[in-house]
């Protein structure tokens, strides 16, 4: 009778006779896609970014990565601070918007309503579900990016996008990034619980 180990086992033999293509190095699958918001010049700035994910548990850490050409990274460095903003699919437009221009000759503050939280130098935007107000802690530089590591001081989120309390991604609806094929996606099916669905290949 096939059970979890049977069927690893099949599994590997399997993939012991596949035989995989190199892709080069200009790859990352997938990634959660957001609108980073800085005060430049005095003035709300946004800036679509696909590169972040969180580093660090206890004090909760976030990082993004940040061409050294845009013009947020000034307002990051000033301020020290930096907000991320979730958008939904219903946002895609806006937020390749905010990837396809630039706040050096544009205002894109104009197509959002901006609000402050605790720090008043990290623009948010009320029309993402959900948003995240960042106090910078730390700065790497690399080749061609800034990597900015910032405290999540406080994080906003409407009620309608809770599910039990806590945020419902399924509600949220944000949308992904693939590269290097630069497409947008939006969220699939619920597969399985994460540190629980795996329990069965310990036994």
């Amino acid at each position: 009778m096939n059970g979890p180990i049977v069927d690893r086992i099949i599994r590997k033999k399997k993939h012991d006779i596949m035989k995989k293509v190199k892709m080069g190095t200009r790859i990352f699958p997938i990634m959660p896609m957001s609108i980073l918001g800085a005060k430049v010049d005095g003035k709300a700035n946004f800036m679509a970014l696909g590169w972040l994910s969180r580093v660090n548990a206890n004090p909760p850490l976030i990082g993004v990565a940040v061409n050294k050409s845009h013009y947020s990274i000034a307002g990051i460095k000033e301020n020290k601070t930096f907000s991320i903003n979730i958008p939904t699919k219903k946002m895609m437009k806006e937020t390749d918007y905010c990837g396809l221009t630039s706040g050096k000759n544009t205002d894109k503050s104009e197509i959002f309503n901006v609000f402050y939280g605790k720090l008043l130098t990290a623009p948010m935007i009320d029309e993402c579900p959900l948003c995240i107000e960042c106090k910078l802690v730390e700065t790497v530089e690399m080749p061609t990016n800034e990597l900015f590591i910032g405290e999540i001081i406080e994080t906003h989120i409407e009620p309608q996008y809770l599910t039990d309390d806590i945020p419902d991604i399924k509600k949220i609806d944000p949308i992904f990034l693939t590269m290097p094929d630069n497409n947008y996606w939006t969220l699939g099916e619920k597969i399985g619980k994460a540190w629980s669905a795996g329990k069965e290949l310990k036994k």
